[in-house]
C-alpha cells in the first residue's frame, strides 16, 4: 500500500508537534480535529492528558491501538528520500499513522467494524490505557510498537521500585567510623549481579534491570548520608515472581517501595503470520475487554528512544497491508 501525500503531510505535521509524556493534550487536540471518522470521542485521562477513539460502526470487531506520547527530548523531523528522522517517528507516531492509513483504506473498499484507539501517557506507566480499560470490548486489540512488522508472540514483564539507601555521615578521612550510603547502594547492585542468579527463561531469556533517577547531592568529603534512586527490571516467566521475593528482603538501612508493573505475557499471533518475543514492555497488559491481542508495528525497536531514531516509509507501508490483513483474519 503506498503512502498518499494527504498521509504523508499529516505524518510530517504530527512529527512537528512536541507530544513528550505529559505535554501531549495538544497533539490529542489537533489529531480530534483532523483524522476523519464517523464517531470521534475524547476522554480525560485525570492527568491533563486525553485519549482519542475512532469507530467505523458501533461494534468494533478490531481495535488498533497505540500511544501519542514520546520520551525526551523533543528532536524535530527531518525527511529523506526513503525514511523520516525524528522524536516519536518509530515510537510510535509511525504506528499509529499507519494504523490510521489502513482504517482509511478499509473505508475506501466500504468496510466498518474497525475503531483506531490513541492513548497518552505508554512511556510513564500506561496511565491511558489503564484509564481506558474496560470501556471497550472487541475481539481483537493489535498494539503498535516497533516490532519490525512481526507480531509479539511474547513480552517480558516490568516491575518497578524505590529505593533509598540511608548511611551514617563522617568525615571522609575517617571512614570507619560512618557509613556511606553509596557504598551500600554498590552493595545492593553487586549482589543483585551474583547473588540473585535468575534462571534464565526458554522463551524470554535473561532478566534485566536498569538504575533510573540515582541521586545523591552529599560533598565530596563527607560520607553519603542518603541515595535514592529507581530499578526497574524486565522480567521473565521463570523469574518474575522471584524477582519480587528477591527485593522483599530485609536489608538494614535500605528502604525499598513497590512501584507496581506488569507480568510476562503471551500474544495472539494471527494466522499467516510468524510471531517473535520480545524483551520491552507495552499498553497490551493494561487494556482489559478484548478477546485477543497482538502487538505489531513498522520500524525497529533498536532506533526508538535514540536521537538518530527513524523509520522507513516501505516499512509503513507493510504496516499497513499487515493491518489491513489483521483485519481481514477476523470473521
Amino acid at each position: 500500500m503506498s503512502l498518499s501525500k494527504e498521509i504523508l503531510d499529516l505524518f510530517e505535521e504530527v512529527l512537528r508537534v512536541d507530544s513528550t509524556s505529559g505535554r501531549e493534550r495538544a497533539m490529542a487536540e489537533l489529531l480530534l480535529e483532523r483524522l476523519e471518522a464517523p464517531s470521534k470521542e475524547s476522554f480525560e485521562v485525570g492527568d491533563g492528558t486525553l485519549n482519542l477513539l475512532f469507530k467505523w460502526g458501533d461494534k468494533p470487531k478490531v481495535v488498533l491501538c497505540s500511544h501519542m506520547d514520546t520520551v525526551p527530548p523533543y528532536i524535530p523531523p527531518k525527511f529523506a528520500r526513503d525514511s523520516v528522522a525524528g522524536r516519536g517517528a518509530c515510537d510510535a507516531k509511525g504506528q499509529w499513522i499507519s494504523m490510521y492509513a489502513a482504517c482509511k483504506e478499509l473505508e475506501r473498499r466500504g468496510q466498518d467494524g474497525f475503531a483506531l484507539l490513541l492513548v497518552s501517557g505508554e512511556e510513564v506507566g500506561s496511565v491511558g490505557a489503564k484509564a481506558f480499560s474496560g470501556k471497550l470490548k472487541a475481539p481483537l486489540l493489535v498494539i503498535g510498537e516497533p516490532t519490525d512488522n512481526i507480531p509479539v508472540s511474547a513480552a517480558k514483564g516490568t516491575k518497578s521500585y524505590d529505593l533509598r539507601f540511608v548511611g551514617e555521615p563522617f568525615h571522609s578521612g575517617y571512614p570507619e567510623n560512618g557509613r556511606s550510603a553509596v557504598e551500600m547502594f554498590m552493595d545492593f547492585m553487586i549482589g543483585l549481579e551474583i547473588e540473585a542468579d535468575f534462571p534464565v527463561d526458554k522463551v524470554l531469556g535473561e532478566t534485566t534491570w536498569n538504575v533510573g533517577k540515582l541521586h545523591s547531592d552529599n560533598p565530596k568529603n563527607i560520607l553519603c548520608p542518603e541515595l535514592t534512586c529507581q530499578l526497574y527490571f524486565r522480567t521473565t516467566f521463570a523469574s518474575d515472581a522471584l524477582v519480587q521475593k528477591w527485593m522483599e528482603r530485609r536489608r538494614p538501612g535500605v528502604e525499598v517501595k513497590a512501584l507496581g508493573g506488569d507480568a510476562p505475557c503471551e500474544y495472539y499471533v494471527p494466522e499467516g503470520f510468524k510471531g517473535k518475543p520480545v524483551a520491552f514492555g507495552s499498553d497490551a497488559p493494561h487494556l482489559a475487554g478484548f478477546e485477543r491481542k497482538t502487538i505489531c508495528g513498522p520500524g525497529s525497536i533498536f532506533v526508538a528512544h535514540r536521537d538518530d531514531e527513524f523509520i522507513k516509509f516501505d516499512d509503513i507501508e507493510k504496516a499497513i497491508d499487515n493491518y489491513i490483513k489483521m483485519y481481514e483474519s477476523i470473521r
